[in-house]
C-alpha cells in the first residue's frame, strides 16, 4: 500500500505549524522557502485536501490540518523512538536527557541531582526546560518532552510517575508582617491579603486558585510574575505576600509560616508510559529515585 506522505514531508508540515509560516520553517531547516512550499503543496495534493488557509503571508491550519498535525507529531515521535531503539541494539546510547522542571524546583531543589548525574555520566548532555508544571505535563503527553517534574493531583493518571519529593508550601511575608508572629496561617487569612502570584499554568498559582475555589473566596491579586527574585522583591517591599515551597525562602530575609492545616505537595518524575526511553533516560530515572532521600 502506497502512503500519501513520508516522514520528511510530515516533518516540514510540523515545522511550518510550529514556526508560524513557510519562511520561518525554511530558515530553521536551512532550505529554500520554495522547497517548503512545494513539499506542502505536494502533501496537500496527495491527501486531496487543504492543510493551511493562507492570508497575507500568514498561515492557519484548516480542520483537516489540525487532524494531520496530531497524527504527524505522533508518527514522527514513533519514528525517532524506533531509530533510537535500533541504534541501542548495537550498543549506542542516546547522548542527551531532556527534562522539564518548574522554576522553583530547578533553582532550589534539583541542581545537586542534575550535577550529580552529570558527574556520573559525563558523556550525556543534559537539557533542562523550564515551564509551568501543567505545561510540562502537556508536553510529556504530546511526546514533546521525555521527562518532567509534575505535581501529583489526579490529572497525571495518563503518565507514568514516580514520587520524587514531598515539599511544604508556606506563606511568604516580609519580616515585619503580622503573620510572622503566628505559628500558622489559615487559608482564609492568607486569601484576605494582597497577593503576588505566578501566572496560570504554574503549580504555585494552581495551589492558590484551588484554595480559593474550595473556600469560595476571590483572591486579592496585586502582582503577577513568574520570576522568583522579582516576586521576593515585591513581597520584601510590602506590596503583597505570596506562597512558596519552604526551601525557596530558607536563608532569606523573608518569613516562612506554615498554613493551617499544613500544605504538602508531592512532586513526581513523569514520562509517557507508551513512549520509548533511551538508556540515558532510564539511567537518569534510576539515579533520581536513588537520591530521593537527599532532596
Amino acid at each position: 500500500m502506497s502512503l500519501p506522505f513520508d516522514l520528511r514531508s510530515l516533518s516540514l508540515f510540523v515545522a511550518v505549524v510550529e514556526h508560524g509560516g513557510f519562511s520561518a520553517a525554511a530558515r530553521v531547516r536551512h532550505i529554500a522557502q520554495s522547497a517548503v512550499s512545494q513539499t506542502i503543496a505536494g502533501l496537500e495534493r496527495r491527501l486531496d485536501t487543504r492543510l493551511f488557509e493562507r492570508h497575507d503571508r500568514r498561515v492557519r491550519l484548516t480542520p483537516e490540518g489540525e487532524v494531520l498535525l496530531e497524527h504527524a507529531r505522533r508518527l514522527l515521535a514513533d519514528a525517532s523512538a524506533t531509530e533510537l531503539a535500533l541504534k541501542e541494539l548495537n550498543g549506542l546510547v542516546k547522548g542527551e536527557v531532556r527534562i522539564g522542571i518548574p522554576s522553583m524546583l530547578g533553582s532550589y531543589y534539583l541542581p545537586p541531582l542534575l550535577m550529580g548525574f552529570a558527574a556520573r555520566h559525563p558523556g550525556i548532555r543534559m537539557t533542562v526546560i523550564e515551564a509551568g508544571a501543567r505545561r510540562l505535563q502537556a508536553m510529556i503527553k504530546a511526546r514533546e518532552l521525555d521527562l518532567g517534574i509534575v505535581v501529583e493531583d489526579g490529572s497525571t493518571c495518563e503518565l507514568e510517575t514516580e514520587a520524587l519529593l514531598r515539599a511544604e508550601m508556606v506563606v511568604c511575608t516580609p519580616r515585619d508582617h503580622p503573620f510572622t508572629a503566628r505559628h500558622s496561617v489559615t487559608p482564609e487569612a492568607f486569601l484576605s491579603e494582597p497577593l503576588v502570584l505566578f501566572q496560570d499554568g504554574y503549580f504555585h498559582r494552581e495551589f492558590v486558585d484551588a484554595m480559593a475555589r474550595r473556600l469560595d473566596i476571590q483572591p486579592r491579586l496585586t502582582f503577577q510574575s513568574n520570576l522568583i527574585p522579582l516576586t521576593k522583591a515585591i513581597v520584601r517591599q510590602g506590596f503583597g505576600i505570596t506562597t512558596f515551597l519552604r526551601r525557596v525562602i530558607e536563608e532569606d530575609d523573608l518569613s516562612a509560616v506554615s498554613f493551617d492545616p499544613a500544605a504538602w505537595l508531592t512532586l513526581s518524575l513523569a514520562w509517557q508510559p507508551q513512549g520509548y526511553l533511551s538508556r540515558a533516560e532510564r539511567a537518569f530515572i534510576d539515579y533520581a529515585l536513588s537520591q530521593r532521600d537527599s532532596l
